[in-house]
């Protein structure tokens, strides 16, 4: 029974999918609730996988799919891989509540005119595709299989294209074009290192690419990945795609846009610093480099935007790069917080982003020289904001501070000019972000409240519908600030004795 939990979890997404698209319209608009009880179900899934993996039962999957080449369906649900995925398919489930009601007016404004039959059938299209955002974050988490992973990867790439080409913004084809340009580009990098590695080992299994270590092909096979998932983390110079992607896709899917990309940060760790520690010595401190470099930027350039939705979409490229920070200390502590940080990130950019969607929703205004003063008008929807900008910047009661001090432990565990030199300049980003949420609260909803705007009696918080699973995950980012060892207890069994055993 238990090892069917993991191919329910990544499978009943796509079932669900199926039912919306055959009978939309029967459902009509109760499609996106179908897709709510998928996914809380699939939850339900994972929290009984949680009980299993925290007893120190691991759950796996293995089934046969070519035999040459050896490719395998093959799953692992350790102490890693269910915390990011519990954590990842709480947001997706978030999402779909918050979207029933945004998706409803995205339809509205795209396409005006339309009949009642072709809203459904719009409506129900956003949530049969949305829904293999979960199957493909599901199968990322769990894949030990290489190509697995890849078809994974590939997924999440398709998915988003069709849903900003149809629910984006402005310029919302050529930025889904573009997306899926930088997204195939990733994954095929990532392709190319796994046919280097297979060509050596023979393999395609994750649990033994340890047999790759010390391999003169090593370092090219590294590096080629490295570069596939950088470009999708946005380190700098393969950050260009974040600002406009992360501005013109429908807002209601932002948080998942920051899983898209973040969630490389796990591949990393999975696929090259556990199998190959020694390997990747050698690119530690050019990592570390290269991240802070791109926390710095990411945090100047969004201290310069005015548009709303602009502004987490940059703050994403500094946010992505915290956790390779820690990544690339390359020691126990650094790997965990900068994992703890990946998802602190995701779920303080799903508060944020989707906070910035509320103000963009009720006023229909992005630039905010135009906004202030709103938290008399949408006091919920202020406090929401400023525990999306906290929970980024590190602010207790939220999950970020104990990955930042777990993070800059490791780091400044290295002992080296690196490690010392990035990490007193990751602590200076540190201000940056704390900077900029604070400005952002303060110019958009403090000060005097335009006429135009006080006089507007449709401005005001938004349904509950879309605050509610908001303040569920501030709720919960709050809950593991103050028990960070619900995450590290699952983290550390895995990363410390691994690199004990180096």
């Amino acid at each position: 029974m238990i090892p069917s939990i993991l191919v329910q979890i990544i499978f009943i997404p796509a079932l669900v999918a199926l039912l919306i698209f055959l009978f939309r319209y029967q459902l009509g608009k109760n499609a996106g609730w179908l897709a709510v009880i998928g996914l809380a179900y699939t939850t339900g899934l994972l929290l009984v996988a949680l009980t299993s993996v925290s007893q120190g039962d691991p759950i796996k999957v293995d089934y046969q799919i070519l035999i040459n080449p050896d490719i395998r369906f093959s799953l692992l649900a350790d102490g890693l891989s269910i915390a990011v995925a519990l954590i990842c398919n709480i947001l997706c489930l978030v999402l779909c509540i918050y979207s029933i009601k945004y998706v409803d007016h995205r339809i509205e404004l795209i396409y005006e005119g339309a009949t009642y039959k072709e809203e459904v059938s719009y409506y129900s299209c956003f949530f049969y595709l949305f829904l293999f955002f979960p199957l493909g974050f599901m199968g990322v988490s769990f894949a030990a299989d290489l190509v697995v992973l890849y078809f994974f990867l590939e997924v999440l790439t398709i998915i988003l294209y069709f849903l900003m080409a149809y629910f984006g913004y402005y310029e919302r084809v050529r930025v889904a074009t573009m997306c899926l340009i930088w997204g195939i580009f990733s994954a095929v990098l990532f392709l190319a290192g796994v046919l280097i590695i297979y060509s050596q080992i023979g393999t395609f299994q994750i649990d033994q690419l340890h047999q790759m270590s010390g391999n003169p092909l090593a370092f090219w096979a590294i590096l080629i990945i490295l570069i596939g998932m950088f470009a999708k983390l946005a380190i700098i110079p393969l950050h260009v795609w974040m600002p406009w992607v992360h501005a013109e896709h429908p807002t209601c899917i932002a948080g998942l846009l920051a899983v898209y990309a973040n969630i490389a940060a796990y591949v990393i760790v999975r696929t090259l610093v556990l199998p190959l520690y020694d390997d990747m010595q050698v690119f530690g401190p050019p990592i570390m480099i290269l991240a802070v470099a791109t926390m710095i930027y990411g945090s100047l350039l969004t201290l310069a935007q005015t548009d709303m939705k602009r502004i987490p979409a940059c703050s994403t490229i500094s946010q992505s790069a915290y956790s390779m920070l820690g990544i690339g200390a390359l020691t126990a502590a650094g790997i965990e917080g900068g994992l703890f940080f990946f998802l602190s990130h995701i779920m303080g950019k799903t508060v944020f982003f989707s906070t910035c969607g509320l103000v963009v929703y009720m006023t229909h205004i992005r630039n905010i020289n135009h906004l202030s003063g709103l938290a008399y008008k949408m006091p919920i929807t202020a406090v929401l904001f400023m525990c999306g900008g906290m929970m980024l910047a590190g602010i207790p009661p939220f999950s970020s501070l104990p990955a930042e001090v777990i993070m800059f432990t490791g780091i400044f565990e290295r002992a080296d000019a690196v490690g010392i030199t990035t990490g007193i300049l990751g602590l200076m980003a540190i201000l940056l972000t704390v900077g900029y949420a604070f400005y952002f609260t303060m110019r958009i909803f403090f000060g005097k409240l335009p006429e135009n705007l006080k006089n507007d009696d449709h401005i005001k918080d938004p349904p509950w519908l879309m605050t509610i699973p908001l303040i569920g995950v501030v709720l919960l980012a709050a809950f593991l600030g103050l028990y960070p060892s619900f995450i590290l207890d699952l983290f550390d069994p895995v990363i410390t004795q691994v690199l004990a055993n180096r």
